[in-house]
């Protein structure tokens, strides 16, 4: 019988949430919580290395704020209408409106502080 380690289900539980173009809508731009959307692709090395600090995020900042996870590579909508030219790209939405963002390989302590003054402007 095989022994799944406890902190390995709770990384499971505690990802962040993979959207798509169909309920971008309803879960980010309708929703009045801070919600945060890294747009990645799989190919990326940047992407690959800012995953886990993302996952990590997340997992810190369940209840607070509500992180997502877009594909360029199939969502291609979402990538042109927000501009995403460069990977990884976050975007921080409140109200459906973007209040800031991060480009490239962001380092967590940035992550962190872009994250609390989006929630400190509520």
């Amino acid at each position: 019988m095989w022994h799944i380690p406890w902190l390995y289900l709770i990384k499971i539980i505690t990802m962040p949430k993979m959207i798509d173009q169909t309920n971008f809508k309803n879960e980010v731009i309708e929703s009045r919580s801070l919600n945060i959307v890294q747009f990645k692709s799989e190919w990326s090395g940047a992407c690959q290395i800012i995953e886990p600090v993302y996952a990590e995020l997340a997992k810190y900042y369940e209840g607070t704020a509500r992180f997502f996870v877009t594909d360029v590579e199939t969502e291609t909508g979402l990538e042109k209408e927000y501009g995403i030219h460069e990977l990884p790209t976050i975007l921080f939405f409140r109200s459906g409106l973007i209040v800031d963002y991060a480009i490239g390989l962001t380092p967590k302590n940035v992550l962190i502080s872009k994250i609390e003054n989006a929630i400190a402007a509520i």
